[in-house]
């Protein structure tokens, strides 16, 4: 093999300073200094999904982060009445550090909703980058704030029509 490159698996050979590229554009890791993205992008595995494909399901343990490099996911949540989706998210976001973060089981399902490229960063390795550099742990801070308040938005207008309906 080339230095400087990688194969996971079946998967597309790449540089690993690509990789770096891409997670220096993902918002969470702008201030993190190149040689620790690039340790990032090693220990982490680059993954492909078709459109429908399921990245995890909610309830199932919380073992990665993804990184989405290309197309878009949706966020599915079951409820008594089925599926119901509750966000679309696309390239340079990240998915599934809550169960991550607070140890419990998937809190949603994520399917791919396009075709799809994520960097999926192991837990352990997640964590220790959240240890070394607590300026991250301030930006997860910010999208789980971002994500709680576009949620509570959604609910209170959904119980204010349910509200309307009755």
């Amino acid at each position: 093999m080339f230095s400087g490159m990688r194969v996971c698996g079946d998967r597309t050979v790449m540089l690993l300073k690509d990789e770096v590229q891409m997670l220096r554009r993902v918002p969470l890791f702008a201030n993190v200094p190149p040689t620790k993205l690039k340790l990032l992008a090693f220990t982490s595995s680059r993954v492909t999904y078709g459109a429908g494909d399921v990245l995890f399901h909610q309830g199932d343990p919380g073992d990665a982060a993804y990184v989405i490099l290309s197309g878009k996911a949706d966020i599915l949540a079951d409820s008594p009445g089925g599926e119901i989706r509750i966000a679309e998210v696309e390239f340079n976001s990240i998915v599934g550090e809550i169960a991550i973060l607070c140890d419990v089981s998937r809190t949603a399902t994520v399917r791919a909703g396009t075709n799809m490229e994520a960097l999926r960063i192991r837990k352990e390795d997640f964590l220790k980058l959240l240890i070394d550099f607590p300026e991250i742990t301030i930006e997860i801070m910010k999208v789980l704030a971002d994500r709680l308040s576009h949620t509570t938005t959604e609910l209170t207008e959904a119980r204010s029509r349910e509200q309307h309906a009755d």
